[in-house]
């Protein structure tokens, strides 16, 4: 059973600290305040035993879909009219995903406490983030939570199918990669040598293209080899994420990623689609622009994108217009502009946004579908081109052989 350490004064005004172990932070909540505590602070105290439920709890994600589908059912109950503290109560209990089932049991005991939902929410960051929390805060504002959480649901799950079609696209190649790079390893080591001492006793001069493949295969039957690549691939990937951290580097990384061949114009769209799905979710949910862009700009997931939106933010500070500052950093396609342009002129922004939001997510799964059919000869052209050079080594020499044996 876990123990929590709570900070709070007691009914003399005096600041006190007290442990307790308790199941749940609710029922720690229910026990101090059986012995006259006034809670100010409540942590779970963290030990050196190893606890595999909080290691479990640490180790797991919380993805788009969990939260989707908890969006759809605590919609539902909401709607249906039951309280919130017990609507929570409920959905911690069938919650499968164990981070999420204990953020939500934090919840829970800090609304029975009084505090409101969203600011509970705001407590856990790992499970929901600034963009859920600001559309939760303005359903509580508004006494619309139940058509916020259907709205988020509705984001959530359009997010989840953008990040499943771009992971489809990208299975294929992976797989056929990875293929074609264990086959090539395997006959390399254990093919090619059994060829290379039968070209021997012939005592031939072997093509170049072979001495280079034997070469290849001596280099990878060294296992000290074996752990300098690694290392070396270790080091690229960790010399990457620090230059990634940079601000320089994330800007010149993000950069080049809208501009890839076959993948850039993919990139391009999807981040569209998000943009405009998620700005007019928050600006149909009666969040102010201003608060819309800033969560939508740390939500962007590219630095080129995101310092664009902060421009837009800039220029509607000063009276400008966000089609403007947008159409100056030119990441975002012309139409998407014009179509912004129209809806702020129109006072239909939030509409307008939608429906970018739904032809650019179109686009996407068109250009995804279209990348994965100029994929697929490539790949095969890929791993035939792998196999071939070893079956090619291994024939050459044999015409050399051939002229010796006459």
């Amino acid at each position: 059973m876990p123990t929590y350490v709570a900070t709070g004064r007691d009914s003399a005004g005096r600041q006190r600290k007290e442990r307790i172990s308790a199941s749940n932070p609710g029922e720690a909540r229910n026990l101090l305040k059986d012995r006259g505590l006034f809670i100010q602070d409540l942590k779970e105290e963290r030990g050196f035993d190893l606890d595999l439920d909080s290691l479990q709890t640490a180790l797991t994600s919380v993805s788009v879909k969990d939260k989707a589908v908890f969006s759809r059912q605590f919609a539902a109950l909401v709607n249906a009219g039951v309280a919130l503290v017990r609507g929570l109560g409920v959905l911690a209990e069938e919650c499968q995903n164990p981070k999420l089932k204990k953020s939500l049991e934090e919840i829970n005991a800090d609304v029975q406490e009084g505090t409101s939902l969203s600011d509970a929410m705001r407590k856990h960051p790992g499970c929901f983030d600034n963009l859920y929390v600001s559309l939760v805060q303005a359903g509580e504002v508004g006494g619309v939570l139940d058509e916020v959480l259907n709205r988020l649901a509705k984001l959530l799950e359009d997010l989840n199918r953008l990040q499943n079609q771009i992971k489809s696209a990208m299975a294929y190649p992976v797989t056929v990669s990875i293929l074609a790079t264990v086959i090539f390893i395997a006959m390399t080591v254990f093919l090619l040598p059994t060829f290379a001492d039968i070209f021997e006793q012939f005592d031939a001069e072997l093509p170049v293209f072979t001495q280079v493949m034997l070469l290849i295969s001596v280099f990878l039957r060294q296992p000290l080899n074996w752990v300098f690549m690694i290392g070396a691939a270790v080091g690229a990937v960790f010399v990457y994420r620090r230059y990634y951290a940079t601000p320089s580097g994330r800007r010149t990384m993000d950069r080049f990623f809208l501009k890839m061949p076959l993948f850039g114009d993919l990139v391009q769209k999807t981040a569209t689609a998000r943009f405009c799905r998620t700005f007019g979710a928050l600006s149909r949910s009666g969040v102010p622009i201003l608060t819309s862009l800033e969560i939508v700009r740390d939500t962007a997931g590219n630095q080129v994108i995101s310092d664009a939106i902060d421009e837009a933010r800039k220029e509607i500070q000063t009276g400008g217009m966000i089609s403007i500052a947008l159409q100056q950093h030119r990441v975002f396609p012309i139409m998407a502009i014009q179509m912004i342009s129209i809806g702020e002129e129109t006072g239909e922004l939030d509409q307008m946004l939608m429906k970018v939001a739904d032809f650019y997510e179109d686009e996407v799964e068109q250009a995804v579908k279209a990348l994965t059919s100029i994929m697929e000869p490539l790949m095969i052209i890929f791993l035939g081109g792998m196999v071939g050079s070893i079956l090619i080594s291994m024939y050459l020499p044999m015409f050399k052989i051939m002229e010796i044996v006459q």
